[in-house]
C-alpha cells in the first residue's frame, strides 16, 4: 500500500504546502491515519479518495496550524512525460516548473482543486466527496481557479 500510495500523496500534500518536509511529514501521518482508522473506510468509494481526503485535510490542517507561506523550493521534483530530444526537455521542463511555480503562489484552495483534477486525475465526484462539496460547487471552483491561474500564466502563453 506504501509503495502505490506515498508519490501521490506526498505530491498532493506537497502542492497545498509548498515545503517538501511538510509533505513528507503529512505522508508520514496519512499512513499512521490509515492503519488506525482503516475500519472506518467505505467500500462503496474508491480507497485512493478515502485516503486522499486524508491526506489533503491533513495538510490544510497544518498549513492552518502553521500560517506560514514557504516559497518554491529551487528544486522540486516535477513529473510528467519528456521528449527524448534534449531542447523539448528543456522546454517541458521550463513548462512544468513554470506551473509549478504559478500554482504555488496561488491561495491553498484553488491548489487543491486544480491538483486534483489535473495532477490526480480524479473526477468531479471524486473531488467532491474528498473535499465533501457538492459536484457543482467543484465544477465552479475548478473553472474559477483555471481562469486565475490561466492569467499568472498569459506572460508566458505569449511568448
Amino acid at each position: 500500500m506504501v509503495t502505490r500510495y506515498q508519490r501521490p500523496i506526498y505530491n498532493a500534500a506537497f502542492r497545498v504546502l509548498g515545503n517538501a518536509e511538510d509533505a513528507s511529514d503529512v505522508t508520514q501521518i496519512v499512513f499512521l491515519k490509515i492503519s488506525e482508522r482503516l475500519h472506518e473506510y467505505d467500500s462503496q468509494y474508491k480507497f485512493f479518495s478515502w485516503i486522499y481526503r486524508i491526506a489533503i485535510n491533513e495538510s490544510i490542517n497544518l498549513r492552518r496550524r502553521s500560517r506560514r507561506e514557504q516559497p518554491l523550493d529551487d528544486e522540486v521534483d516535477l513529473e510528467g512525460p519528456a521528449a527524448d530530444r534534449p531542447e523539448s526537455q528543456y522546454e517541458n521542463g521550463q513548462l512544468s516548473e513554470r506551473i509549478q511555480r504559478a500554482l504555488m503562489s496561488m491561495k491553498a484552495d484553488d491548489r487543491i482543486v486544480l491538483t486534483l483534477r489535473h495532477f490526480s486525475d480524479c473526477s468531479y465526484r471524486e473531488i467532491g466527496q474528498i473535499l465533501e462539496l457538492e459536484e457543482k460547487t467543484v465544477k465552479s471552483r475548478l473553472f474559477e481557479a483555471r481562469q486565475r491561474l490561466g492569467e499568472l500564466l498569459k506572460d508566458f502563453r505569449t511568448n
